[in-house]
C-alpha cells in the first residue's frame, strides 16, 4: 500500500452545501461495494480502493473535479486520495470524520446500491400514483387469456436469468420506442415488470407520460412480488421485439420529444457540443444509450455506451459527478429524450444531441486508464512448470464472482484493498504470480506486493487468466482458496434465483421507506414532472 499523505479536510457541511448548491462535486466511498451497501450518503459513488487506477479517468473524467473521499475508518481513503492525487486530481480532500463524521453531523445513510435511482422512483410512484397490479391478478389474466402483454424493463442478461411466463425483454429505455409495435390495439393492456419496483415503476410512467393509449400497469413489487405470492418464475427465455416500421418511429419520436421538453430537457447542436468541450471549468458526460449491438456497430467519437434504462437505473455509477452535464444521444430520438427526461426530474442538466453526425467509430468504447508501472512478467506456460515445482504463490485479483466461475488451480482470490491481511492468511512463498482477468489491475499491485514481501519475486502473468485459458492450460472453479472475504460486490435480495424470501420482502420494505429519507435528507432537488 502507498503510504498515507496530508490532504485537506472537507466537512459534512460543505458537501451538503455543494449538493444543495447543485455544484459540482464527487462524493467517493472507496471500501468495497458490499461494506458501501450497508450505509453510505444519498449521493456517494463507490469507487473501490481496490480498482481506482482503471475506474477513476472514465468515471470522473475532468481532472480538477472537487473529489471528497471517506471510509468508515478501515485506512483506506487516505491511500486512494493519494492515488487519486497520483493520477492528477488536484482538488483531492477527505470528508473529515468519514463515515461516522458524517453520521454524527446528522447526516442521513442509505444502504442497497443506486440509491439514488431507487429513492427517485419511490417518489415517482408517491407524487405521480402510477398503476400497479399485484402478482396474482396478473397471473390471473395471463391464465384467462386476457388481451394483456408484460414487457420486461430490465437487462437482457437479467431477464434471461428469470422472468414472467410470457414476458417480452424489452429494457427500459426502448418501451415507448416499441410498445406501440408490440401492442398496436389500444385496448391491449400493458404490464411492465424489473426484479423489484424502480425500472417498472419508470417504466410504466414514461408510457404513462408519453401519453400511449393502451392501459399500462407496473408489475407491482416485480419479480420479487411474484415469487412472494408463490407463483413460478421462467428460465432462460429469449423473446424479444421485431422491427419496427417508420410511423410507428415516428409517433414514438414527437412522444419522447414532448416529455423531455416537458422535463426541460435542453436539444445540443453543433456548436454547443464545440462549446462543450471547450469549457474547462464543467464536468461534461456523454453517453450513447443505445443497446451494446447498435452502439458497437458505429457511435460518435467521445460517447460511451449506457443503455439508458441503466443509465436511469445506476446514475450513480455511471456519473458520479453529482451537479455534471450529461448528453445523450441514440439514432431515432425517442432513447435518448426519454432518458434525458428523467435525468432532468433527477436534477441533472441533461441534453440530447439534435442532430447525430455519421457513427463513425466501430466496437465497444476503451477505457482510458494510466499506463502501469513497468514490472517482470511471466508467460503461462512457463508460469505452469513453476507450479509444479512448487514455492509459486499465485494471487488473483479478479473480482470474486469470477475467480469462483473459473481460475489458476491453486489460486488464492485477492482483495487489493486487504493485502496485507490476505498475505498473512497465504503460506510464505518465495515467489508471487499476479493475475487477474488481463492482468490490467495485477500490473498496477505488483509493487505493493513487492514492498509487504521485499525477500520474495514477484511477476505478472502476461496476458492474465484470458491468456492462461487461450494457452489450453486447465481451470479450476470453486471457493477453495479466498484469503480475502468475498465483500467486493453486494448480493442484490432480487438477483438470481435463490434469494432468500426474508431478505426478498426487507427489500421491498426497504424501498417502501426511501421517500421518507429523502425528506429527512433534503438534498436531492428531485422535481416529479
Amino acid at each position: 500500500m502507498l503510504s498515507a499523505m496530508p490532504l485537506p479536510l472537507t466537512s459534512f457541511d460543505e458537501v451538503r452545501a455543494a449538493l444543495l448548491a447543485q455544484r459540482e462535486i464527487a462524493l467517493l466511498d472507496v471500501r468495497e461495494e458490499d461494506p458501501f451497501a450497508r450505509g453510505h450518503p444519498l449521493f456517494a459513488a463507490n469507487l473501490p480502493l481496490s480498482g481506482i487506477e482503471l475506474d477513476a479517468w472514465t468515471r470522473i473524467p475532468r481532472l480538477d473535479t472537487p473529489v471528497v473521499v471517506y471510509d468508515n475508518g478501515e485506512g483506506l481513503a487516505a491511500v486512494a486520495a493519494g492515488k487519486l492525487v497520483a493520477l492528477g486530481y488536484t482538488r483531492v480532500s477527505l470528508l473529515a470524520g468519514g463515515l461516522q463524521g458524517w453520521r454524527e453531523a446528522g447526516g442521513e445513510l442509505f444502504i442497497d446500491v443506486n440509491v439514488p435511482s431507487k429513492a427517485f422512483g419511490e417518489l415517482v410512484e408517491h407524487e405521480r400514483q402510477t398503476p400497479s397490479l399485484p402478482a396474482p391478478e396478473v397471473l390471473r389474466l395471463l391464465r384467462s387469456g386476457a388481451d394483456v402483454v408484460v414487457l420486461d424493463a430490465r437487462r437482457f442478461e437479467e431477464y434471461q436469468t428469470m422472468c414472467i411466463p410470457g414476458g417480452i425483454s424489452v429494457p427500459g429505455a426502448e418501451l415507448v420506442l416499441r410498445a406501440r409495435a408490440i401492442a398496436p390495439d389500444p385496448a391491449t393492456r400493458i404490464v411492465v415488470n424489473c426484479a423489484g419496483r424502480t425500472r417498472s415503476i419508470i417504466g410504466t410512467q414514461s408510457l404513462v407520460n408519453a401519453g400511449i393509449p393502451n392501459p399500462v400497469a407496473a408489475l407491482r413489487n416485480g419479480t420479487i412480488g411474484w415469487v412472494l405470492a408463490g407463483q413460478e418464475l421462467d428460465r432462460g427465455a429469449s423473446r424479444r421485439p421485431g422491427a419496427i416500421d417508420a410511423a410507428v418511429r415516428a409517433e414514438a419520436t414527437a412522444r419522447a420529444r414532448a416529455v423531455a421538453a416537458k422535463a426541460g430537457v435542453r436539444s445540443a447542436s453543433d456548436d454547443d457540443l464545440a462549446r462543450f468541450a471547450a469549457e474547462a471549468g464543467r464536468t461534461i458526460y456523454r453517453f450513447d444509450v443505445r443497446t451494446p449491438e447498435e452502439y458497437e456497430a458505429g457511435h460518435l467519437p467521445g460517447f460511451r455506451n449506457v443503455p439508458g434504462g441503466q443509465l436511469v437505473q445506476e446514475t450513480d455509477h455511471s456519473a458520479p459527478v453529482r451537479g455534471a452535464r450529461i448528453v445523450l444521444v441514440d439514432d431515432d430520438g425517442v432513447r435518448a429524450n426519454m432518458t434525458a427526461s428523467w435525468l432532468g426530474q433527477m436534477g441533472w442538466e441533461a441534453w440530447v444531441v439534435a442532430s447525430p453526425a455519421a457513427f463513425s467509430e466501430r466496437g465497444a468504447a476503451t477505457a482510458a486508464v494510466p499506463q502501469a508501472p513497468a514490472h517482470r512478467t511471466v508467460s503461462p506456460p512457463e508460469l505452469a512448470g513453476w507450479m509444479r515445482e512448487g514455492g509459486t504463490a499465485v494471487l488473483d485479483f479478479a473480482p470474486s464472482a469470477r475467480h469462483v466461475a473459473g481460475h489458476i488451480p491453486g489460486a488464492w482470490f485477492v482483495l487489493r484493498s486487504q493485502l496485507a491481511q490476505a498475505l498473512d492468511a497465504i503460506r510464505p512463498a518465495s515467489r508471487y504470480v499476479l493475475t487477474c482477468g488481463t492482468s490490467a489491475l495485477a500490473r498496477h499491485v505488483a509493487a505493493e506486493v513487492a514492498a509487504l514481501r521485499p525477500q520474495a519475486e514477484v511477476r505478472v502473468l502476461e496476458g492474465g487468466t484470458q491468456a492462461w485459458s487461450a494457452a489450453g492450460l486447465p481451470l479450476e472453479s470453486g471457493e477453495q482458496r479466498l484469503a480475502s472475504p468475498r465483500i467486493d460486490r453486494y448480493r442484490r435480495p432480487y438477483e438470481g434465483t435463490d434469494a432468500p424470501r426474508a431478505a426478498m420482502q426487507a427489500y421491498l420494505d426497504w424501498e417502501y421507506g426511501l421517500v421518507a429519507q429523502l425528506g429527512r435528507d433534503g438534498t436531492h432537488a428531485f422535481r416529479v414532472i
